[in-house]
């Protein structure tokens, strides 16, 4: 659905939308990321040996679906900067929900934000972040 700077309003949501990291996805991502070899995000012997309790998903993935959320929102809609935390390793293969919320809407730089969330289906929150983008203004 096309959106406008003019339309958005303070509170407005940003999606939920749902999807799940299989280990198949993540191969595939490290392998265009250039680390095709076993790794603590695609082999869960290597993670172990390195702390972590299995295969972990990469953080610039649970980025990548976070800009996806906000890019979706609108087709014209220009991401401007993607802030995130790591709050939680993101496991492989668990129902994840994205979601945001606009919190800001700057009139004269024609920019918008948005605190924007990965988090488990049973609620643990992951990643959490800021999004700045910007929509294009109605004419007339």
């Amino acid at each position: 659905m096309e959106r406008y700077f003019e339309d958005v309003d303070l509170g407005d949501l940003i999606g939920p939308v749902e999807r799940v990291a299989t280990d198949a996805q993540v191969l595939d991502f490290c392998k265009v990321w250039g680390m095709a070899a076993s790794n603590r995000f695609t082999s869960r012997e290597v993670a172990q040996r390195e702390g972590f309790p299995d295969a972990i998903v990469p953080g610039i993935m649970g980025m990548a679906f976070l800009a996806e959320l906000v890019t979706r929102w609108s087709p014209s809609l220009e991401l401007k900067k993607l802030d995130v935390i790591f709050r939680q390793l993101v496991p492989h293969n668990r129902l994840l929900k994205l979601h945001g919320v606009v919190t800001d809407k700057d009139e004269e730089m024609g920019l918008l934000e948005a605190d924007v969330y990965l988090d488990l289906s049973d609620g643990d929150r992951m990643v959490t972040g800021k999004a700045v983008f910007s929509l294009p203004h109605r004419e007339g």
